[in-house]
């Protein structure tokens, strides 16, 4: 782990999104050369060098990494969102970085294959979609030849933090209005009344794992499950933001077999999404340690400022 310990440089891919954002601030904090390279669209933290390019053009995209001219130790990559990202940074990076750390999610796993807690291997995948599309990504680092380049594969649960908005699942999922709900007193509408269990890590905790695992020989080439500290129901979480606002709660079931027909793009979130963390502890990982009550208030805080 050369976290802290070691300078190192790094180019974040997406440095201006919810968790890059936040992975940017916390390189930097730590002491780490930070590059970020983003389409330009938004203003990266002070402090980062800028590189712009579009991924989607794999031609401007490689001569940017070219023209840089930089040997990185390690890339990591929080915009890696189908196959031909993934073969993108193998062909552009395993010469130029000692590392490359990509995020997945945890929606990958086929819900009626899922175990309880899940670990990182199962026996069916999601194959359509953002969670298709993610699982994708993963075995094109899986089978490709990349070389001296290590890589890291992380799924994490639901992300929570400053810096999105508030909500994991249907109807109220990413709610930019459900402050403003609660606060009219509006009944929440959740699929299965919400007694889905999650693993929710709070997007500060993901991003000092991510550094913390740079360096590491036991993440070489490794696949892990990443959660916070604590397991709760989802209309647990709705009910934390209700009593950090002082106000009650009603949340309505909205039965599973009325929704999903018409929304099958949420079957990967609509169910239980409980980890096994054993391999990201035997592995000497910095585990996220910060309760789901402190990190939604801290959310919430900043949402209301």
């Amino acid at each position: 782990m050369l976290s802290k310990n070691n300078k190192l440089k790094l180019l974040i891919l997406g440095g201006s999104g919810f968790v890059s954002g936040h992975l940017v601030q916390k390189a930097l904090e730590y002491g780490h050369e930070v590059w970020v390279l983003t389409r330009g669209s938004k203003p990266v933290p002070a402090g980062a060098i800028s590189l712009q390019a579009d991924r989607s053009d794999c031609r401007a995209f490689k001569k940017v990494i070219e023209d840089a001219g930089i040997s990185w130790d390690a890339v990591l990559d929080c915009i890696c969102m189908n196959a031909e990202a993934a073969r993108q940074d193998v062909e552009v990076f395993r010469d130029r970085t000692k590392q490359l750390l990509v995020i997945s999610t945890d929606i990958v796993y086929e819900p009626a294959a899922r175990k309880f807690p899940q670990a990182e291997e199962c026996e069916n995948w999601v194959a359509d979609g953002y969670a298709g599309n993610k699982r994708l990504c993963e075995l094109e680092l899986l089978n490709a030849d990349t070389g001296g380049m290590s890589w890291t594969i992380l799924r994490p649960g639901h992300i929570f933090g400053p810096g999105s908005q508030l909500g994991c699942l249907p109807l109220h999922q990413r709610d930019p209005q459900l402050i403003k709900r609660l606060m009219a007193h509006e009944p929440i509408s959740l699929v299965g009344g919400g007694h889905f269990l999650l693993h929710p890590v709070y997007v500060t905790d993901l991003c000092e794992l991510m550094l913390d695992l740079l360096g590491n020989q036991k993440a070489r080439n490794r696949i892990f499950c990443v959660g916070g500290p604590e397991v709760i129901e989802c209309r647990k979480y709705y009910q934390i933001i209700a009593d950090i606002l002082k106000v009650d709660i009603k949340i309505e079931d909205i039965p599973i077999e009325d929704f999903l027909p018409s929304h099958p793009e949420a079957v990967p979130s609509v169910c239980h999404r409980i980890y096994d963390l054993s391999e990201l502890k035997a592995a000497g990982a910095k585990m996220p340690g910060t309760s789901v009550r402190k990190g939604l208030k801290l959310h919430v805080d900043a949402l209301l400022k």
